[in-house]
């Protein structure tokens, strides 16, 4: 059985993600209150894998994810695109005249601003997790509070599901990727049937630097589909770029890499895997 850290309880959305990236396994998981807290786990115990959300399509990149991970020394191992909805719910004896509060996650009340406009007599409170606001509503008892989460937190803490899909934009997604410790990355995918590679690498403070790579990458039709900078801590004006590239051929991808090689610092390939 494998082991799996998520941030988040059961219930959360990192809970389904995992559950729907490994639906032919049993697994286990180890759920860990922050992102911090999840790759310290994975530093004390190599037989466990991660997934951990690294962007949003309406909220953008989790920039911190992209500094744990790089500093981890984890491996990618695989992604999984996750259609993110929202529920409200509530205690099976309240009703939707008697709620005074919603709660959830800061990101998940912000992707319900237009629900809860329509709704000014509910106060809006922040928690660290949507799944944690329904626990806790169900553990406490909370009569007039509703939690703001999957709808299947509902069933899994025996709460009513009061309306479905409450989220302003339908095109709402997050991708996840899944981590291994690189000892134990081989045995997890065959990267000679990888469609896609996720680096990073620092460029030297010159006109026309990054240019030379993007060129480098087209020229050998790998597909620029993310790129992220992040700034150099303690060094001005650097930056870590962090790209994603996907391709139809593995050996012509290496080679783009051999070829880029020479004109970056410190790059590494973080993770080579089938792209979703």
């Amino acid at each position: 059985m494998k082991r799996v850290a998520i941030q988040g309880i059961k219930g959360s959305f990192h809970d389904i993600a995992a559950h729907q990236f490994f639906a032919s396994e049993e697994i286990e998981l180890v759920c860990c209150d922050t992102f911090e807290s999840l790759f310290a786990q994975t530093r004390q115990d190599n037989d466990l894998l991660a997934l951990v959300a690294i962007e949003n399509t309406i909220a953008g990149s989790l920039l911190h994810n992209y500094e744990l991970l790089q500093q981890s020394g984890m491996t990618i191992v695989g992604e999984h695109k996750l259609h993110i909805e929202h529920s409200l719910m509530c205690l099976p004896s309240d009703s939707s005249e008697l709620l005074t509060e919603v709660n959830s996650h800061p990101v998940a009340l912000a992707q319900c601003r237009d629900f809860l406009s329509h709704r000014p007599h509910l106060k809006v409170v922040e928690a660290e997790d949507t799944a944690g606001a329904a626990e806790k509503i169900a553990r406490m008892q909370l009569h007039g509070h509703a939690a703001i989460c999957h709808a299947d937190a509902a069933e899994l803490y025996g709460l009513k599901v009061l309306e479905r899909s409450i989220e302003d934009n339908k095109h709402n997604y997050t991708r996840f990727l899944v981590l291994s410790n690189t000892w134990a990355a081989e045995a997890l995918r065959n990267v000679h049937h990888s469609t896609k590679a996720s680096i990073v690498f620092a460029l030297p403070h010159a006109e026309g630097s990054l240019s030379q790579v993007l060129s480098i990458f087209s020229f050998y039709h790998l597909s620029l589909t993310k790129i992220q900078s992040l700034p150099i801590i303690g060094r001005e004006w650097e930056y870590l770029f962090y790209v994603d590239v996907s391709y139809s051929d593995f050996h012509r991808y290496r080679q783009s890499i051999d070829a880029v090689r020479p004109l970056t610092r410190q790059l590494r390939i973080l993770g080579e895997y089938e792209g979703k």
